[in-house]
């Protein structure tokens, strides 16, 4: 097995369904299927679920809106949706999903504490990190990377809907667009590629955190990827950069 413990980062653009519903059941089997799927195969598994289904950013400009404000909504509504993920989890395996929010919201979630966190995750614990960092102008991209590092993931996987990985360019506008099997953190920077937010880069970067980009869309991706087959981009920093 190439991956033991995953950070697995999810976007709430994934739980919405085909008429902009927030949450989607469909959508909500797909994913805790995966991960179910994963944890049985002896994976350990950390999650982290961006708000886009609930707030979104330009949603705040549109309005006017003061950005820490905006975050704050955008914090509160992760924690919803790590809500969600953690009901449709329960639906599969009873008592084995933990959120652990970094807001203090004690009926709905433990309060993250990075040792308690550790200890659940060694006993094999699906954990849930809601509430983003707890502050504003703090992504879920970098709470993704920081919470990986005090875990002591092995990776954080990238998921996506309908991309299979990085490409050197826009693959929608650029046909010519090829895609990377793997991606050195630097050749990533020189070339300017949004792997993910700047900070969640840095951090990684500086950690030694390898991110592995991936079309969550794929049957069975998790346990794939954990298993070593190649079906996204690998970044890291003990690689050089190879195209498929």
């Amino acid at each position: 097995m190439k991956f033991k413990r995953i950070l697995l980062k999810l976007s709430g653009g994934a739980l919405v369904g085909e008429n902009n519903e927030s949450f989607d059941k469909k959508k909500l089997d797909t994913i805790t299927d995966q991960i179910v799927h994963a944890r049985n195969n002896g994976i350990e598994v950390a999650i982290v679920i961006g708000a886009g289904n609930i707030f979104r950013g330009r949603t705040a400009g549109e309005w006017n809106m003061d950005r820490a404000d905006a975050d704050n909504i955008g914090m509160m509504a992760t924690i919803i949706n790590s809500l969600m993920i953690k009901g449709a989890l329960d639906s599969k395996i009873k008592d084995q999903t933990v959120v652990m929010n970094s807001i203090p919201i004690p009926l709905v979630g433990e309060q993250y504490i990075r040792r308690d966190a550790q200890k659940l995750i060694d006993q094999g614990k699906i954990l849930i990190f809601g509430g983003g960092m707890g502050h504003p102008y703090i992504t879920t991209d970098y709470g993704s990377v920081q919470r990986a590092i005090e875990t002591k993931c092995d990776v954080v996987l990238m998921a996506k809907s309908g991309t299979n990985g990085v490409y050197t360019a826009d693959p929608r506008k650029d046909k010519e667009a090829k895609r990377f099997k793997y991606l050195n953190y630097e050749d990533a920077i020189n070339s300017n590629l949004q792997v993910a937010d700047l900070s969640a880069f840095v951090l990684a970067r500086e950690f030694k955190m390898p991110l592995y980009v991936f079309d969550f869309d794929e049957v069975d991706a998790v346990s794939k990827v954990c298993n070593g087959e190649e079906i996204g981009t690998y970044v890291g920093e003990d690689c050089k950069t190879e195209l498929y």
